[in-house]
């Protein structure tokens, strides 16, 4: 007669622990990234929101602008 004797606990491994955890960050941050529409509050702090990104879409804009002059200046530079 054979007699199965099982671990007392079950150990994860090191490559099974990292796995959860970068499962549970990206399960966390899929909650955070589609909000509640209705936990959002007052209409200003969609409109701060709002203009907020508009903000940063500006300076995201103006910055490759910038950097676009910059390399056909130094084409133009490299090239005569």
């Amino acid at each position: 007669m054979r007699v199965s004797v099982k671990p007392p606990f079950k150990r994860k491994s090191t490559l099974q622990r990292v796995v959860d955890a970068v499962g549970d960050q990206l399960d966390g941050a899929a909650s955070r990234a589609t909000p509640d529409l209705h936990a959002i509050g007052s209409g200003k702090a969609v409109k701060t929101g709002l203009i907020t990104a508009g903000g940063l879409a500006g300076l995201t804009a103006g910055s490759a602008a910038i950097s676009s002059l910059r390399h056909r200046r130094e084409r133009e530079r490299d090239n005569s």
